[in-house]
């Protein structure tokens, strides 16, 4: 059967380069539109090349309500730097090379400051040495990913190793089984671990929790339906799913959102963002409601499961409101939006981080192209591709299949949106597939954002392509030259420059 690769298991490799902690006190969450820089040297085994190093660095923008990657192509000397934008006074950094992408480090970052690093690897590509300035506690920042992933991955051993059912439990049952596993996890992999400062240890639960809940408990049809299909194997059939209601969602009370430690957690936008776009749950869409109106309306559906009618997270919820637009759907600020903004926040810090960050939608409007969406709900799953090639007669057609769940998905869209500008006028068509396990609601607000041409597979149409082409997992992507000849077919985005050579030599 089709194995896919779910959001979460996949979205900490990118996101989730994560938590540290240092001797230092680092709760300084003072939101700040402010700037830092980092460099540092990546140094490799003797006899190794050492062109061609790539560092990727992960900074939180809690406010503006995503986790920004940067890709920077070191010197033969291995030496770095970056400059970036920060939305607390202090941050945490996610940096990991292309020498081994599964070792990541954990930097912290302070506001106007610079970091330095020095990164060695062993000749088995494990760290060596790894100085930082300011210093930090080296456990931390170099065994939080580890831990993380172990916690992710780790699966107690069941009776006669039978998969874990709960599709066929209540929803309080389900929900203390949630509970109970952060619980178990936490004990298991953290509380005991000396090693770790209790900054990190605060963190790490918070991370972990945001990630479970968000993956897993949010979207309790989706999760119950998966687990169905993985109990029983059954690929047809669907359980019999109870009816939540908004008080499903009275867990937020022991999360207390209140916490500015949230705010230096990498799950934290994408725990809001599934907030903001509950069906359940419901909450208005900001649009160009004046802010106190909105949040009034929020507040009457929040306030009893959160545990609270104020505070600075409601503030943060706001500003995540309008980075629904700003980010899903490359959308600038409305001239009535920017009004508001100024009035509610005046010259405040998240007015000014909003602004900069619309600053940034301008430019990237600018080479979007149209969303087209496309229904070929009643073609045969075996004429799917013929039929979609065929429309873009002496083009080349570069397909993308993604889904609204899949982090590697979206984040390689985000990376590719200014090269994609480059082929606007040239005649290349970009094609997106997706099917029913993107919820259609969502799914045509995150196209809007895209641009281009758009199908929603049926389940049987999409299973069909996936075996088809040999597909395991998403992102996979097909490359058709202008007479519809596939040229190309591989899965994990490579980068800009790879692909747009790609496309770049079939319009030679």
């Amino acid at each position: 059967m089709i194995k896919i690769k779910l959001l979460f298991a996949c979205s900490l490799l990118f996101f989730l380069s994560c938590n540290r902690a240092t001797d230092t006190n680092t709760d300084t969450t003072t939101i700040v539109a402010g700037t830092s820089k980092i460099t540092g040297r990546i140094i490799t085994p003797d006899g190794q090349n050492k062109d061609n190093i790539t560092v990727t660095i992960t900074i939180q923008h809690p406010i503006s309500g995503e986790n920004v990657r940067h890709h920077i192509l070191a010197d033969q000397s291995g030496n770095f730097s970056l400059d970036f934008n920060m939305e607390t006074e202090t941050s945490l950094l996610g940096l990991y090379t292309n020498i081994n992408s599964h070792k990541t480090l954990i930097i912290k970052s302070i506001n106007n400051e610079s970091t330095h690093i020095d990164v060695a690897y062993n000749a088995n590509r494990d760290f060596k040495n790894v100085e930082v300035t300011p210093a930090m506690k080296k456990y931390d920042m170099k065994q939080s990913m580890e831990v993380l992933n172990e916690m992710i991955d780790y699966r107690p051993d069941e009776p006669d190793g039978v998969y874990p059912r709960v599709y066929d439990k209540s929803t309080d049952e389900f929900l203390d089984i949630a509970k109970r596993t952060v619980s178990e996890r936490l004990a298991q992999f953290v509380d005991n671990d000396e090693l770790f400062s209790e900054e990190f240890k605060g963190l790490i639960a918070k991370d972990y929790r945001l990630f479970l809940y968000t993956g897993h408990v949010f979207d309790y049809e989706a999760e119950m339906k998966r687990n169905y299909r993985n109990a029983t194997q059954d690929r047809v059939g669907q359980p019999e799913i109870q009816k939540i209601d908004r008080s499903y969602f009275r867990f937020l009370k022991d999360f207390n959102l209140n916490d500015p430690q949230y705010l230096h957690t990498f799950t934290f936008p994408e725990f809001q963002h599934a907030i903001l776009q509950n069906e359940v749950l419901g909450l208005p869409v900001i649009g160009e409601s004046d802010i106190p109106s909105w949040l009034a309306s929020v507040k009457a559906i929040l306030a009893d499961l959160v545990g609270f009618d104020d505070g600075p997270y409601y503030d943060i919820l706001a500003a995540n409101a309008y980075s629904r637009q700003l980010i899903e759907q490359v959308k600038p600020l409305s001239e009535k939006q920017k009004e508001h903004i100024a009035h509610y926040w005046k010259d405040g810090e998240i007015a000014k981080i909003l602004f900069r960050k619309n600053e940034q939608v301008i430019e990237l409007d600018k080479v979007k192209s149209p969303t087209v969406v496309n229904d070929i709900s009643l073609v045969s799953e075996d004429k799917v591709i013929e039929t979609i090639v065929s429309k873009y007669k002496d083009q080349v057609v570069f397909i993308d299949l993604w889904a609204t769940w899949c982090a590697p998905c979206l984040e390689a869209m985000k990376q590719f949106r200014v090269t994609k500008g480059y082929f606007r006028d040239k005649d290349v068509v970009f094609v997106y597939l997706t099917n029913e396990s993107s919820p259609r609601k969502l799914w045509e607000e995150k196209i809007n954002g895209i641009g281009s041409e758009h199908y929603y597979l049926t389940n049987a149409q999409w299973e069909y392509m996936m075996d088809h082409f040999g597909f395991e997992s998403i992102p996979s992507y097909l490359l058709y030259n202008t007479e519809g000849v596939l040229i190309n077919k591989f899965t994990a985005f490579p980068g800009n420059d790879v692909v747009k050579e790609m496309i770049d030599v079939q319009l030679r």
